[in-house]
This record gives C-alpha cells, structure tokens and sequence, in this order.
C-alpha cells in the first residue's frame, strides 16, 4: 500500500485494522516527519517498523492495544530514549507512556505494560545462565574442531571459531557490544537484524533459560518479518518431543524448517561441520 512513497511527509492513518506493525510498511518513509496511527487492532510493534524512518520528528498512538510479550518491550526504551522524535500515546485520554496497558495470553487482562516488561523481560539471572551455557558451548566446539577435523576444512572452521571466539572474548571485556544505556532487549533486537544469521544452539540448558527462550522470540520475529533463511537450528543433544512442546515457537520451526543434530558418532563430525558451512558462509562464497 505505502511502497515508493519516498517524499511523503505527513502521514494520518484512522481506525485502519492491521495486527503487526514492522519493516515492510515504512520501508519507503525515508522524508516521513509527521505520523498518526489509529489502528482498531494492533498487537504487535516490531523495532524494524521504525528503523527507516529517517526524518520522523513527530508520532502519535492513538489507543494501541499491543499483546504482554517482550517482542514489544524495545518500545518502552526507544520512546523515553529516542530524543529525536517526539512520541505521544492517547489511550483512553491517557497521555503518558506509564499508563499504556497491555493485552494478556487469555484476551481478558489488561495489566500495565510497564510494569509487565519490568518483571518479564529483564531477568539478570536468564542473563548470567545464558553468558555461562554460550561460553561452554563454544569452548565445547573449540575442543571438538581441535581433535577432529584436518586437511581442506581446517582453515575455514578456524575462521569461524576465530569469530565465535571474538564474539565470546567481547562479552567479556565489552559488554557484548552492546551500547551503553540502551535497553537490553533493544540491544538484543539491534545485534539480531546487525547480523546475516543467527545460529541457535539447543541444549536442555537452553530450553530452562527465559532470556534465551526471549531471544527465540526476537529471532524468530525477524524471519516472520524478513522470510529469509536466517535462524539456524542445531540440536545439541537429543530433546524429547514432549519437553519440546512446551516450547511453542521452537516446536513449530522443527516441524516446519531444516535443523541439525550434533552427531555422537565421531565419524560423522565432518559432515556435521559440512553442512553448517555450508549454511554459515558468506554469499560471495557460495
């Protein structure tokens, strides 16, 4: 509806129904400075929505209704941070970002989405589990290419250990390159659609740790958002079906996407390590 639309200015949507907000529909705003949304259903405000807009000084909600998911969280962040638009939020005559509500699982509650992100979505101690369960897989994965690969597949792997190993030694010394003062979920959006894949490693670990079951949330957004091949799956060891069915994301991507299994038998190492370059290597490279 909106493509090519790259010298509109002003921009006033009234009681339009759409549920998701994200990239695809602001791709061509780059001279939008003005913007009102009265959307009848909008549950979903994804980060990529606002990155082209450029020039955008002024944007007013007018009664968003969003879903309680941390997806939405980075709004919260962006609008008391983002100094170079001026954000308004008109809920039932509320002006203020604080008295925003949000819409529950069962369709019936409505608590505070402040207040909600605060106690969902910023777990230091998923945070820790998270660092701790990356960094032993990839000293995991060091060990494995040490002992048993040679020969023509030697020099790539080590490239690529080389910068998962760069990526590891940055969270330590750097933050993980995350920037100073924004939200942490933000960063996590940022360093998500920064990158050309995300690989997900599955363990038992994994599946226990809200902050990367968040993580799945953010990543799989972007392949809604982007329909491109870039979530990476790979088992790590063996889930049983019913300890994945409670995962309901990623129980729909193994049913619906290729994944890879890390081999017990140490003979089908090097096809296992095949295969993920295969996937991981640049384009250029193909």
């Amino acid at each position: 509806i909106f493509h090519n639309l790259t010298k509109l200015e002003v921009l006033d949507i009234y009681q339009c129904r759409i549920y998701s907000l994200e990239g695809s529909l602001t791709k061509d705003f780059k001279s939008l400075k003005r913007m009102y949304l009265h959307f009848e259903n909008v549950y979903n405000v994804f980060y990529s929505f606002t990155e082209p807009l450029s020039s955008l000084k002024y944007l007013t909600f007018d009664k968003l209704q969003m879903f309680c998911s941390c997806d939405n969280a980075w709004l919260i962040t962006w609008v008391k941070g983002y100094r170079q638009v001026e954000v308004r939020m008109l809920n039932s005559g509320l002006n203020a970002l604080e008295d925003l509500i949000c819409l529950s699982d069962n369709g019936m509650d409505t608590p505070n989405f402040v207040k909600y992100t605060e106690a969902n979505c910023t777990t230091e101690e998923g945070f820790v589990l998270f660092a701790a369960t990356g960094l032993g897989v990839l000293f995991f994965m060091l060990v494995v290419l040490v002992h048993n690969l040679a020969g023509p597949y030697l020099l790539p792997l080590y490239h690529i250990t080389l910068g998962w190993l760069s990526e590891a030694m940055r969270s330590n010394t750097r933050g993980r390159d995350f920037q100073l003062g924004k939200d942490i979920v933000e960063n996590i959006t940022d360093s998500l659609y920064r990158s050309r894949h995300t690989l997900c490693l599955i363990s038992h670990h994994y599946l226990r740790s809200n902050w990367c079951s968040l993580e799945m949330k953010l990543a799989t957004s972007r392949l809604q958002v982007e329909q491109r091949d870039i979530l990476l799956l790979v088992f790590l060891e063996k889930i049983p079906p019913r300890r994945l069915s409670a995962h309901h994301r990623l129980a729909r991507l193994v049913k619906t996407r290729t994944y890879l299994d890390w081999p017990q038998d140490p003979s089908q190492h090097q096809a296992f390590w095949d295969r993920l370059w295969a996937k991981l290597k640049p384009p250029t490279e193909a």
